[in-house]
């Protein structure tokens, strides 16, 4: 280990670009990983959401367009079209002590629209990481 350390100035040295990208990558996911963190919402897998419907009713709100949730969804899922999506909605207001998950066809929509709810108060968000495409990946199973 020590001949390691004794070298590795030279290796720094000799592989410049190399050591800066690494340092570069090790920052992102750093980073990446930090937000995650303070983002407000939790970020849940296909079985977790399973887990969270089955034991605390959350309430699911897909945010798929209208033809994706045609094609398949999540039972029990809410369609909420993004143009209509309100987090300041009375319906919303309603529902503000209990779960709330978040999903989408892949995961990007919802995400922004977990954040949202966050910000206006809501405290248990969750959110679908992967979307639709990862619960099928799971193949768990979706109606039409």
């Amino acid at each position: 280990m020590t001949e390691i350390l004794h070298h590795l100035p030279e290796f720094i040295g000799n592989h410049y670009l190399l050591v800066m990208l690494l340092v570069a990558l090790l920052f992102i996911l750093i980073s990446n990983e930090v937000s995650g963190l303070f983002r407000g919402y939790k970020s849940l897998t296909p079985g977790g959401l399973t887990q969270l419907i089955n034991r605390n009713d959350a309430l699911l709100i897909d945010m798929s367009s209208k033809q994706d949730f045609d094609q398949g969804h999540i039972v029990g899922a809410k369609h909420v079209p993004q143009s209509q999506f309100d987090p300041e909605s009375k319906d919303l207001v309603k529902v503000k002590e209990l779960p709330i998950a978040m999903c989408c066809k892949t995961g990007q929509t919802s995400a922004t629209a977990a954040a949202r709810l966050v910000k206006a108060g809501f405290k248990n968000v969750y959110w679908l990481d992967g979307g639709l495409a990862a619960w099928r990946q799971a193949d768990l199973p979706v109606v039409k």
